[in-house]
Parts: structure tokens; C-alpha cells; sequence
């Protein structure tokens, strides 16, 4: 593809050409131009041909790979795009679609505001090389270009992306494949991708929200021409080889190894400038490398990670060869510490250690604090969170390098991890996962570059033999095979440590030769001495360059996207929704319960999901519970599903016995985050129309680290309408109201849904659980208000309801009428209020919140059951879903794009959308609707004393009908194709006394009346009798033209 311009106004094409069409890309545009608010684009996405190629001009001769995304820099928005890039390698030759891989060499930034910048990208023909891309920032220009900070990071040659077809390189293969089996849509969705390593994901997000915005085909389309690119930052490598077979034929079976590191943004920065751990759990230089090996038979993936002492340290002032560590926040750091730890075992499962560093000052400081930090954390974590200490420096000093690989597998915490975290496996031919990876190492040295590339290597090699153990045990010594392993990692090794140091690793030259020598140790001398100036000189202008790539710098705006024919359209088509669609009406019981940690019993739930209030059996049930296990420190780190399980068990069972049952009912989804739990439950025959179900979780415990308060969220489309329903667990204390104010807006702003989606995306959200929002009264005066029903008295003390007057929580939402007492707290099985020695005044913990123009609240109450202490409320929603015919809004979207499109004078966007029948489109008829006995049609002020005029209606105009046309009928049926032809109701086809026979048996039988049916028919006909003397005159024969009667017909167009 090529990129052009146009002015007046100033716009920007990437247009595929007749080679991208070769290889299967559909010819395509993408135009760019600013608009006119701050910070904002233009986007559209055209066919070629209606651009006007000719009157364009090229921009630059370089083939354009694709765009990586729209930026603002000093005031101008620019679009990025990639010029040059090669081609790594297919890091999986056996997968059913190519996995290749390309390196990015050169990016260039076009304005879209202003040609003040036109002419200098065509200033570097040539390659940017990676070893002067730290040199060039010390290299005053006098006008240079304002994204040139931005050019030199991302032409560094090590941002890679998805190359010939898109796949998501950002996530390791058995997420891949996971995800394939569980999302067959997403396995090649561009925008599906793991957020943590899309370094572009800034500059990128308002082109993705754009592709999402358009229907289907185009989105389709969209992919196919490989406009988008997404980059991760790190290394790719792949090396293809022949290694011995069977003696069957004598060929050599080939192999492919690969290894992909994936350098992670979120705490993105250079050497001296970014270190340690940030509040969210995000550490420097953090790294997930993967090792594939791939055969005909199988393909293997191996994965670890690297990352900085997740602890609050930095290196103040001049650094030089000795290391000045300080740990900033000694005594704050646990919570980061167990967020990162947490997180990592989340996404990997179990997790062990390996701390490199050294027993000198400063490094035996920060090990003291990573081991009494992890001592800590493995209270809360448990068992499959481990550390292995192992002072690189003093083994090597003692045994040399050779030594290190032979002492280090040797460790028994380290072996022992080894064949207990595995290796994750898949079949060649289907992609079946065989085995999967239960566990990483994390590795760690001071910079996490030399030392721990040496051990990664190690830990790759030792797990790659182990397969090969298994399967090929003469493929254990292949100097081939090993040779490019070594080859693979030195690379990696060199790649990383350029990116976060300035210079290529230390120690490469023993992992890719395995000998020490003089050649290598001068090197190494020469990067130290060239990271020091460095580190200290160049890298704040590199690190200032990163923050504004990836938008951390607090005076950016992120570009957006103003899509003028879309939006348009899109805002029409939600104006006249009615037009394309229907409604039904739907039942919802929303139900919530904190069981306290108890188990089902044998007390009947049926007065809970089936209330008296209750008009029929609800088409879904939600139910939310809260403490379903005891909050204990194990159950916080692992979760029991067996609690839940039983709950599922016991609601299924009480659906199916209870009694004048009219349908079944199936469990739809369930979610678990320790105690909280959300189960929805649907009836049978509504599974075809629900789709798009997905659920998340979003932990406030502990500041987001501990599951014991957070929530749980589930949402689905019921036929074309959007529900989230949540259920939540906010912190408890009477006094800890800013907590779960904290702890609403935690849930509220972080839980995500896939692919972008948040609870605001919804048309529905209903909040359903345990709010722990207590009354503001003392104990006695609660409780006699409680049992006096004293409902108002007692509101006017309630937190929540407060909270919602001041918009502190819950803006926006609303709560039915509280007309039942307080849910909490009671003496276990009774109905009385808490005795204990706490007494703890009652309250409406258990709420039920919502909003949606679709809900209407029906019943809000309590259910009164004794399996805790507190008692479970439900709701009962009427709800309008939508069930958008998707014919009818295609070809209304098409008949409005085709409208907006084409060019009236004097007519605006507005009249041309409103101006637009669907009714013609369709084929359906422009006649009025029926008249009824109250009201006609013809009796308006349009038609003065009945006249109708044959111009209002013209369908029924002869030779006028484009419907008529389109189907090859005529406007009058009764008119012959020619003068020669019969009549045609002489032509009529006629019906044999055996089809008029069989037609009749299929007629429903006559009723029999009954002497009260005679009556009832005797009174109707009197009615209809007396009806038909007050009936008006029919209406009048319609004229073709008032003045110009027929005959029969008077002169002032009357009859």
C-alpha cells in the first residue's frame, strides 16, 4: 500500500495496491484528516475506486506496511506509519495459517494538520541501525522533527508485529490456543490481544474503536488490508533445521525453534530512570519470553519471566560502577509486592523466585528486603509462591560460567519446579493442547539483562531437553538444535539489554560460543564504560520520548475519531430503531444473599425465587451470594469452586421440584472471586437468543490485591439488548463508609469485560449484593424502629441513600421503594435482631441498585429464610428487550449510506436521513393505514371534504410502481401483457376437484354453537346493527387531478 495527499482540504490516504490485491487484500482506502475540534480525526474507510487516485500525490515511494496510530505532538496530529520493515520468520510453520513475524526498521509521521513536515521524511533513505539510535539523541538539529524523539525508539529494530496474516503475537501460544477452543471468533480478531505488551495501544485505541464501529463485512475487510499494526517491543527470532530422523527414507526431519520476549509498557523507562515496583503492581523492565519448538508431530511452548525487585528502590545522582540502592518506602511496600506477585500467579499459576543478586552492600540490601517481603506475602499467596536465592557473581568467581549451569539445576527447589511447572504441548495437526504449563520461574538480577538472560537460557534448555527425553532422545545431542539455542538467546540477550541499558548484554559471547575469552571479556569492559555515559546522559531525552509514546506525559491528549457518515448513519439508524425491530416483554428475578459462609441446608428456597409476589415463573433468574466460604487466609488465596458448586446444585434441584413447574430451567453461567459468587440461571428455551456471555471479576480487598470484598460481573445480550449484572462485596465497619465509597468506584472504573467492554457499555446494569452501607443510629433505637415498621424514620439514616443524594456512589442508579425491614443482622435461625455482646444494629446491607430505560421494577422485597444472618431480598424486574430484524436494518443502513452519500443542493445531512422511507426500500406499500369506525384516513385537513388525489399514493399510479418493476408485475393486475391475450380472470389457473378437496381438509372445523354461543351471536349482530345506522359513507373515488374530472365526476373534483 501507498500513502498520498490531497489539500484543501489537507487529507492523507493509505490506499492498497494492485500487489496487495495479489496476495488476497481487498482493494481499499483509508483517509485521514483532521477535524475540526482539538485532538481529533476524520476517518474514513472507502473503496479505492471512489478515490481519485490521479489528482493525488505520493507522499513517499516506500511501500507502506500498515499504521501504527494517530498522536498529538505540540499541537499537530500526526499519523505513523510503518516504511520499512523485514520479514523474522514463521515462528510456527505447523499452525494452519502462517504465525511470521516482521521487525520494524523505519517509521515515519505525517502531519495531518500542516505540510511543514512533508519533505523531511524522505530525509533518511537508509536504515536507522539500532547501535546509533541512543548516539542520535545527543545530536542537536536545529529543526528537527517534532516526532523525531518518537522515530528514533520505534525504528530501534526492536518493535516487531504480526506479518502476511493477522495473528495475536502480543499473547503466548496456550492462551492462543485456549482461546481458539473457547472463542473460535477471536482466534484471529485483531482486536482481541493481551494489553500488558502492545506497546502501540496508545496511539492505536481510537483507529481500533473506529474498525469496531463498522458492521461485519467491513470490519472483515478492514483486517484482510492490514492497515493496523500492532507492535510489541522486546525480540523475535526464528532458526529452521534439519535434525536426524527415523531410517525410513533418510530425510531429516525438519524443525523450527523460535524464541519470543515480550517487554512489558506499563512501567516502561530506561536503566536509572525506571526501577522497581509502581503502586499497581507493575515492575520495570518486566519480560515474558517464550521458547517454541515446533515439529510435525508437535509444537512445544515454554514460558518465563523477568521483572525488577517488585520493591519501592531507586539510584539517585551519578551512577557509575558501584550501585547506590535506596529502598524509598521500606515499610510500604508489601501491598505493591503481593499486587505484582498476585497478578503474575493469576496469569502464569504457580510461581518460583530466582533472586541473582549478589551478597555486596548494596545488592545484599535489596535481597534482605525481597526475602522478608516474600517471607510475608506467602502468608496470604500460599504454598505455589517460592524463592531461590543464588549469588551468581560468587559461583562464578569460584567455578567460572561452566559451573553456573551445572549448580544451578543441581538446586533442589530449582529442579523440582522444573518438572513440576512443565511445559505446555499441542498437537501439530489440531492444535489440541496435550499438556499445559502449571507454573514460570521469575528471574531477576539488579537490571534483569545479564545475568538473568544466562539463567533463562539455562532453564529453557534444561525444560527443551526434558521434552526431548520423551520424545526424541537422539535429538538431546544435536549440535544443530543447541547451537541455535545458544544463537537465539545471545540475541535476546543483546536486544533487551540495548533497549533498557543503551548498550548489547554483558556475557553473550560465553552463550553463544560457551568459552570465556579475552575477545569477549574486552567487550563487555567496553559496553560497561558505554552504559555508564549512557545512563547518565542521554537516557532522561529517551525516557521523556517513551512516556510520550505510550501517553503517560500529563499535558497529552489522546487523538479520537469523528466519523462523519458513520456516526450519521449510526445515529439515524438508533433514531428509527422501531422501524427495523420489536419489542417483547421479559421477567427478571434479582436476587442477593450473604450466607455467612454456610452451606445449603434443607430449608426451602422457593419462597426466595419463587415470592407470592410473583406474577409467573421468571424468564432468568440472577442470584448473587456473598461469603459463600469462610474468609479465611486460604480461602482468599485459593479459592474453593466446591462451595459454589453446591449452591448451583441445590437452586437447580428447588427449580426442578417445585411444584405446578411449567418450564425447566438451565444454569447459563456462573462466576466465583473467593466468598462472592454470581449464578444465573435461564430457561431452556431462551439459550438460542442469549448470547455474548462473558463474566469478570474485580478484587477492592486489601487495595485490590485480596479477593474477600470485590465483585463479580456477568453480562449478555438477550436477543439485542445489553445486561451487566453485578454482585458485590464492599468493605464492612460501620464507620468505613469512604472504604466502600473507594470500593464502589474501584469496581465501577477497573472491571473490564472482554475486548474493551466496561459496565457503562450497557443499556442495563443492575448491581445486586451485600453493599455493607449500615443506618446511623444507635442499636435500641434501630431496632424499635425495625420492629415498628418505621421504615422512613429509619432511611433518613441510611448511609447508601446518603451516599446516592451526594453522588459520593451509585450516581445515576436507582433503588426501589424499602418497604421490608432491615436485612442485618439476626441471631443465626431466628427473626431476631443481633443479641450477641456486639449488637449490631440493623440495616439494609443486602441492596438491589439498577439503571435502564429497559427495567421496570415490579417487586422489591425480602425473602423470610433463616440459613444466616441475613436475610435474602430479590427483586423482580419487567423488562423490553429488542429483536432487531437484521434484513431490515441492513438495508436500511445501506438506503441511509447511500443517501448521506449522494449530493442534492440545497438539501442538508439531516433531511436527506429523515427523508428516507424504509417502507420503499422494503417493498412494502406507501397506503395510509386502515381506517377504523372512530377514524378515517381521508377525514383530515390534508383532504378537504374527502377529496384524494392520485399523486399522494404514487404506487398506485399506472407505469410509476419502481416495486412493480424490480418484481416484473404491472400496476394494474388486470391488465393483459398484450391486446391479444385473454381476460385475466378468464386466464386464471383453475383448480382440479382433488386440490379443491385436499385444500378444504386443511381448513379448521367449524364450530358447533351452542345454545349460549346462538345468544351471544344474536346480541352481536343487534350490536353490529345498531352500529352500522351511525356508520359514515365510504370514501369518495380518488381524482387523478382536481379540475380534470372523468366522466361521472363534477367539475369541482367531487363525486
Amino acid at each position: 500500500m501507498y500513502l498520498y495527499l490531497s489539500n484543501a482540504p489537507r487529507t492523507l490516504y493509505l490506499i492498497t495496491d494492485h500487489q496487495d490485491e495479489k496476495q488476497g487484500k481487498p482493494r481499499r482506502a483509508l483517509v485521514f484528516r483532521a477535524a475540526e475540534g482539538n485532538s481529533q480525526a476524520v476517518v474514513e474507510f472507502l473503496r479505492a475506486e471512489e478515490v481519485d487516485v490521479v489528482n493525488l500525490v505520493r507522499l513517499s515511494n516506500r511501500i507502506v506496511k500498515g499504521c501504527l496510530g494517530l498522536i498529538s505532538v505540540e499541537g499537530e496530529i500526526f499519523l505513523a506509519v510503518v516504511t520499512s520493515a523485514t520479514e523474522v520468520g514463521n515462528t510456527r510453520p505447523t499452525a494452519s495459517q502462517p504465525e511470521s513475524v516482521a521487525k520494524i526498521h523505519e517509521v515515519s509521521f505525517y502531519s495531518l494538520t500542516s505540510s511543514t513536515w512533508d519533505d523531511l521524511s524522505a530525509v533518511n533513505d537508509g536504515l536507522i541501525s539500532p547501535e546509533v539510535v541512543d548516539t542520535s539523541f545527543r545530536e542537536a538539529q536545529i529543526f528537527e522533527h517534532p516526532c523525531m524523539p518518537l522515530s528514533k525508539i520505534i525504528s530501534s529494530g526492536s518493535f516487531y508485529y504480526a506479518y502476511d496474516t493477522p495473528w495475536d503475537l502480543s499473547s503466548r501460544l496456550s492462551v492462543r490456543l485456549a482461546r481458539a477452543t473457547r472463542e473460535p471468533y477471536a482466534a484471529r480478531d485483531v482486536g482481541t490481544f493481551d494489553e500488558r505488551f502492545v506497546w502501540n495501544e496508545y496511539i492505536v485505541r481510537s483507529l481500533l474503536d473506529f474498525r469496531s464501529q463498522l458492521d461485519g463485512d467491513e470490519r472483515v475487510e478492514f483486517d484482510r488490508c492490514q492497515f493496523v499494526i500492532l507492535a510489541i517491543q522486546g525480540y523475535v527470532g526464528v532458526a529452521t533445521m534439519g535434525l536426524p530422523a527415523p531410517p525410513t527414507n533418510g530425510t531429516p526431519a525438519v524443525a523450527t525453534l523460535a524464541l519470543i520476549s515480550r517487554l512489558g509498557w506499563k512501567r516502561a523507562g530506561t536503566r536509572f530512570n525506571t526501577r522497581g515496583v509502581d503502586d499497581d503492581g507493575n515492575t520495570a523492565n518486566f519480560v515474558e519470553t517464550e521458547t517454541i519448538f515446533s515439529t510435525d508431530q508437535h509444537c512445544v511452548s515454554y514460558v518465563q519471566v523477568r521483572g525488577s525487585v517488585p520493591l519501592f528502590w531507586e539510584q539517585q545522582g551519578l551512577q557509575t560502577f558501584g550501585h547506590r540502592i535506596q529502598i524509598t518506602r521500606p515499610h510500604a511496600s508489601q501491598p505493591a509486592f503481593e499486587r505484582h506477585l498476585l497478578q503474575l500467579m493469576e496469569e502464569y499459576g504457580a510461581l518460583h523466585a530466582v533472586n541473582l543478586l549478589g551478597q555486596k552492600e548494596n545488592e545484599a540490601s535489596l535481597t534482605q528486603a525481597y526475602a522478608h517481603h516474600l517471607q510475608k506475602a506467602r502468608l496470604v499467596l500460599g504454598e505455589d509462591l517460592g524463592i531461590t536465592h543464588f549469588d551468581f557473581h560468587n559461583q562464578v568467581r569460584v567455578g567460572g560460567h561452566d559451573s553456573v549451569m551445572r549448580e544451578l539445576v543441581r538446586i533442589e527447589n530449582i529442579k523440582d519446579n522444573i518438572d513440576r511447572f512443565g511445559f505446555t504441548m499441542c498437537d501439530a495437526d489440531t492444535d489440541q493442547i496435550v499438556t499445559e504449563q502449571k507454573g514460570t520461574f521469575r528471574t531477576n538480577c539488579l537490571d534483569c539483562l545479564d545475568r538473568t538472560n544466562f539463567v533463562q537460557d539455562i532453564l529453557s534448555r534444561t525444560t527443551l531437553d526434558e521434552y526431548l527425553s520423551l520424545v526424541r532422545r537422539e535429538w538431546r545431542l544435536s549440535n544443530t538444535l543447541w547451537t541455535h539455542h545458544r544463537e537465539l538467546w545471545a540475541e535476546n540477550g543483546d536486544s533487551l539489554s540495548r533497549i533498557y541499558a543503551g548498550t548489547g548484554a554483558l556475557n553473550t559471547s560465553y552463550t553463544r560460543s560457551g568459552k570465556r575469552t579475552i575477545a569477549g571479556m574486552l567487550s563487555d569492559a567496553t559496553k560497561s564504560v558505554s552504559r555508564a555515559y549512557i545512563n547518565n546522559f542521554v537516557d532522561k531525552d529517551k525516557q521523556t520520548a517513551i512516556d510520550m509514546f505510550l501517553g503517560n506525559l500529563s499535558n497529552q491528549r489522546q487523538v479520537t475519531i469523528f466519523d462523519p457518515i458513520h456516526d450519521s448513519v449510526r445515529a439515524a439508524l438508533e433514531q428509527r430503531v422501531s422501524e427495523y425491530s420489536t419489542t417483547k416483554q421479559c421477567t427478571f428475578l434479582i436476587g442477593t444473599w450473604n450466607v455467612n459462609g454456610r452451606p445449603p441446608s434443607g430449608e426451602s428456597l422457593l419462597d426466595w425465587l419463587f415470592p407470592p409476589q410473583s406474577p409467573s415463573e421468571p424468564d432468568m433468574f440472577v442470584l448473587g451470594f456473598q461469603e459463600i466460604v469462610p474468609l479465611t487466609a486460604q480461602q482468599i488465596v485459593q479459592t474453593d469452586p466446591e462451595k459454589r458448586l453446591n449452591w448451583e446444585r441445590k437452586l437447580l434441584d428447588t427449580l426442578e421440584r417445585r411444584p405446578n413447574k411449567k418450564s425447566s430451567y438451565v444454569l447459563l453461567r456462573s462466576e466465583q472471586l473467593v466468598g462472592t459468587a454470581l449464578i444465573v440461571l435461564v430457561k431452556s428455551e431462551l439459550t438460542a437468543v442469549i448470547r455474548n456471555v462473558e463474566a469478570t471479576t474485580r478484587k477492592t480487598g486489601l487495595r485490590g490485591m485480596s479477593g474477600n470484598k470485590g465483585a463479580v460481573g456477568i453480562r449478555l445480550d438477550y436477543h439485542d439488548t445489553s445486561f451487566c449484572f453485578l454482585t458485590a462485596h464492599l468493605a464492612a465497619g460501620h464507620s468505613n463508609i469512604e472504604e466502600r465509597h473507594a470500593d464502589y468506584r474501584t469496581i465501577a472504573e477497573h472491571l473490564h469485560f472482554l475486548r474493551g467492554k466496561t459496565i457503562h457499555s450497557h443499556e442495563n446494569v443492575v448491581w445486586l449484593g451485600d453493599m455493607n452501607y449500615r443506618v446511623n443510629l444507635d442499636y435500641h433505637t434501630a431496632v424499635s424502629l425495625a420492629e415498628n415498621d418505621d421504615f422512613d424514620s429509619l432511611l433518613s439514616h441510611d448511609q447508601l441513600k446518603q451516599a446516592i443524594d451526594a453522588r459520593q456512589a451509585f450516581a445515576g442508579y436507582e433503588e426501589g421503594p424499602v418497604l421490608f425491614r432491615p436485612t442485618y443482622r439476626y441471631d443465626y435461625g431466628t427473626n431476631n435482631y443481633d443479641t450477641s455482646e456486639k449488637m449490631r444494629i440493623p440495616a439494609w446491607t443486602d441492596r438491589i441498585l439498577y439503571r435502564g430505560n429497559q427495567l421496570d421494577l415490579a417487586v422489591y422485597s425480602r425473602a423470610e429464610l433463616m440459613g444466616s444472618d441475613h436475610k435474602p431480598v430479590f427483586g423482580i424486574f419487567r423488562a423490553e428487550v429488542r429483536i432487531v430484524d437484521p434484513v431490515k436494518k441492513a438495508v436500511m443502513s445501506q438506503m441511509l449510506l447511500e443517501r448521506v452519500t449522494s449530493t442534492e443542493d440545497g438539501q442538508t445531512l439531516v433531511d436527506k436521513l429523515k427523508e428516507t422511507p424504509l417502507s420503499r426500500a422494503l417493498g412494502e406499500s406507501t397506503l395510509p393505514p386502515p381506517s377504523t369506525d372512530e377514524a378515517a384516513w381521508w377525514e383530515d385537513q390534508a383532504h378537504p371534504l374527502g377529496v384524494v388525489l392520485l399523486s399522494d399514493f404514487p404506487d398506485l399510479v399506472n407505469g410509476s410502481d419502481k416495486l412493480s418493476q424490480q418484481r416484473k408485475t404491472k400496476a394494474n393486475p388486470f391488465e393483459s401483457d398484450s391486446e391479444d391475450e385473454s381476460s385475466a380472470l378468464s386466464a386464471s389457473p383453475t383448480s382440479s376437484d382433488e386440490e379443491l378437496y385436499t385444500h378444504a381438509l386443511s381448513l379448521q372445523t367449524p364450530i358447533t354453537p351452542t345454545p349460549h354461543n346462538i345468544n351471544g351471536l344474536a346480541q352481536q349482530q343487534q350490536q353490529q346493527q345498531g352500529q352500522s345506522q351511525g356508520r359514515r359513507a365510504p370514501p369518495p373515488p380518488p381524482l387523478k387531478k382536481i379540475g380534470a374530472a372523468h366522466d361521472g365526476e363534477s367539475k369541482d373534483g367531487s363525486a
